[in-house]
């Protein structure tokens, strides 16, 4: 049922997206994720299979730390990132949305197949 809600979601909400899936539904997403990795002895594929979304939230976490570590008396800290979360960064740095989307999903894709084979 989770599988195609999600899907549901992506096919109906494809480029330009009219609907966000905000705070509400991402950490109902992570905490049915987490529950069905619990369930199914699967924490460390899970990990691993979640590296595009781990990646996101490590960025912003990184990005907050080195700006408070670097700031002066002026009130500016060096930044990490050109902007945070990762995704950002690598628009910034001249990628299309697009183009971000396709290279997170191979990614995310890629990390998937690889958890799927080192589950237990």
């Amino acid at each position: 049922a989770l599988a195609g809600a999600w899907l549901g979601f992506l096919v109906h909400n494809r480029n330009p997206a009219r609907v966000f899936m905000g705070d509400t539904g991402s950490l109902a997403m992570g905490a049915a994720l987490s529950a069905i990795a619990l369930l199914s002895n699967s924490l460390w594929p899970l990990l691993l299979m979640g590296g595009v979304l781990l990646a996101e939230s490590l960025s912003v976490i990184l990005q907050v730390w080195v700006f408070k570590a670097t700031k002066g008396a002026a009130g500016q800290g060096r930044r990490l990132f050109r902007m945070a979360p990762l995704h950002h960064h690598f628009e910034l740095g001249g990628w299309g949305e697009i183009k971000v989307v396709v290279v997170f999903w191979l990614v995310s894709l890629g990390l998937v197949a690889l958890g799927l084979l080192l589950r237990p």
